[in-house]
């Protein structure tokens, strides 16, 4: 119950804190949307960015990797015919 009175009285205070200040609330938003508009677009270029290099590999490095990873299948081949022998 007390939980109940305290949210009704903080939405009452707000509501009254809004109507009196409502110009200084227009002033901070004022400000703070800007604000937010350019690190959420900072932030989409820098992942969006961060995307593209993750698609600009080139053939090279994909055929190295498969280069590396039949290196290690025939290693790995070998050591468990080692085991198989033991």
């Amino acid at each position: 119950m007390k939980i109940i009175v305290g949210g009704a009285v903080a939405t009452l205070l707000g509501l009254v804190g809004i109507g009196v200040w409502f110009p200084y609330l227009l002033a901070i938003l004022k400000g703070t949307i800007p604000l937010i508009l350019l690190l959420g677009g900072s932030l989409a270029l820098y992942l969006g960015f961060d995307e593209l290099k993750d698609t600009w590999k080139t053939e090279e490095d994909v055929k190295d990797e498969s280069n590396e990873d039949k290196e290690r299948i025939a290693d790995l081949e070998k050591e468990i015919k080692k085991l198989n022998k033991k």
